[in-house]
């Protein structure tokens, strides 16, 4: 089996540079994708692709990032960073113009060479506030 680390990095951070053959070489055909922005999962590496391309358009120059993985048995446990500029419209937010930065986890499954399922929770919240989309929490 390749490096489960590496493969789930690539699959995490390569859509964004527009390589997506890694999409149809790391997600397996019956991959699931379950994500806390949204209400359905992605299945197959079709869903997941129209996932990234949502994102992509709202942030053309966007990158993920990712800062520390940790793997244990068929699970690789990934905590990334996405940055960029929203020029697109995203979440129903039309475009801004604004710069945003959000931190996110995700938890692959893998069987062989092939992520067959994944969590994937990040600060949408965030991205929404400093979007200017909804005001900033009240802090106590």
């Amino acid at each position: 089996m390749a490096d489960a680390k590496l493969i789930v990095k690539r699959l995490i951070e390569e859509p964004w540079k527009g390589n997506w053959d890694v999409i149809d070489e790391y997600a397996a055909p019956g991959y699931l994708g379950h994500d806390s922005a949204e209400p359905e999962p992605h299945r197959g590496p079709a869903g997941l692709r129209a996932n990234f391309e949502k994102y992509i358009a709202g942030f053309p120059d966007g990158r993920i990032t990712v800062d520390d993985q940790v793997a244990e048995g068929d699970k690789v446990a990934t905590r990334w960073t996405g940055r960029g500029t929203q020029t697109g419209e995203v979440a129903g937010v039309a475009p801004t113009g604004k710069e945003v930065t959000v931190t996110g986890l995700t938890i692959s499954r893998l069987e062989g060479n092939q992520v067959v399922e994944e969590w994937t929770t990040w600060d949408t919240l965030g991205m929404l506030v400093q979007l200017g989309a909804i005001p900033e929490p009240a802090r106590r």
